[in-house]
């Protein structure tokens, strides 16, 4: 069954060209809207994605006052260096696409996020990671304590979205090594695929500030 990807935000004229473009790449039905409560509902089992025109004002509501079930959100058009994303993560947005991000990044941050990744620079995943503040959350803290330093790289690359294959790479070890050390960071935060990890992470870890 086929996606749909709609757009929302004020820029009438931007986000229809963006929708049409990323139509024509994706294949997908796209559209464009001023606003949620224009949004159409998907059919029962068939992924939507919103694309949200950043900045909005008070995100969080909005947010909150659209909860479908089969409905993923993605911020577009945020400026660099403006430090949301770990509050991004915690309101369940799935992905972040900057001012400057090619045609070509957003058709793969699609796909990414309707294959149930997080799209996320690896650099913020990683200060997520390996610059994490004390929470309360004293399980947490107990957990990424278990964690070897190369599991903790390993983990801050994985939740980026990083395939074995790339990770081998970037390290310089085999895929079955990689594949080894995901098996053992996944049984001690105790979660069960990538995304689980990356909303781990986001839960347990944050940016120093």
């Amino acid at each position: 069954m086929q996606h749909d990807i709609f757009i929302v935000g004020s820029r009438k004229l931007h986000n229809e060209s963006l929708a049409n473009l990323l139509g024509q790449e994706t294949g997908m039905r796209c559209a464009a809207f001023p606003d949620f409560s224009r949004i159409p509902r998907s059919e029962p089992g068939k992924l939507s994605l919103i694309l949200i025109d950043y900045p909005q004002k008070d995100l969080e509501r909005m947010l909150g006052s659209f909860e479908r079930p089969g409905i993923l959100t993605a911020l577009f058009n945020v400026e660099p260096e403006k430090g949301i994303e770990e509050k991004a993560i915690i309101l369940g947005i799935r992905g972040i696409f900057y001012e400057y991000d090619s045609l070509e990044q957003f058709r793969k941050g699609v796909s990414a996020i309707f294959n149930g990744e997080l799209w996320l620079s690896r650099d913020v995943m990683s200060k997520c990671l390996l610059t994490r503040k004390e929470r309360s959350n004293q399980m947490g803290n107990v957990e990424i304590s278990l964690l070897t330093q190369r599991e903790r790289e390993i983990l801050s690359i994985v939740v980026g979205g990083a395939t074995n294959e790339e990770i081998a790479n970037k390290l310089y070890i085999s895929p079955h090594t990689v594949k080894t050390h995901i098996y053992n960071i996944f049984r001690k935060i105790n979660v069960p695929n990538r995304l689980q990890a990356a909303i781990w992470v986001s839960k347990n870890l944050s940016p120093s500030i």
